[in-house]
């Protein structure tokens, strides 16, 4: 008897790729409600939750470059809705959200639970938490394996 041993077909980092571009494409449609894009929302979002913070902090928290993170402030600080401030001594920073931030990341909350919940009832809720449970056990292993050393 043959046995059914599913093998992986394709690249995987194009089909999360792929699959990262549709999602915030639904998620975008939602958030742009509150003037904002997904990414500018997440950033928003970690700084009212665990702000003040050093953006070395920030950038480890959201798994991104310092760069990336640098680049996607700016609108928010043009905007007024991130202030980066002196930190404990010269040469450190602090990202702070303002008041305005704060009421900023409050209404697009709103509109990505409305993305959120469509998306459940999209995909099913029970597809969406084994989504979830699967995407962080491969983060937590990827990861694990970036910051092993080369033999």
């Amino acid at each position: 008897m043959k046995k059914d041993t599913k093998q992986p077909q394709g690249c995987t980092n194009l089909k999360l790729r792929q699959l990262t571009r549709v999602v915030s494409r639904h998620y975008d449609h939602y958030v742009a409600h509150a003037g904002l894009k997904t990414t500018q929302y997440s950033l928003l979002s970690y700084v009212v939750k665990l702000g003040p913070l050093r953006p070395s902090d920030l950038a480890r928290h959201m798994r991104m470059e310092a760069s990336t993170l640098t680049r996607n402030m700016q609108p928010l600080v043009v905007q007024g809705w991130l202030k980066i401030g002196a930190g404990a001594d010269a040469r450190s920073r602090v990202v702070t959200a303002t008041d305005a931030g704060k009421a900023k990341q409050a209404e697009a909350q709103r509109a990505w639970k409305k993305a959120q919940l469509a998306l459940n009832e999209q995909l099913g809720t029970e597809k969406v938490a084994a989504l979830h449970a699967l995407l962080d056990d491969c983060i937590d292993l990827v990861a694990e394996g970036l910051d092993t050393p080369d033999s």
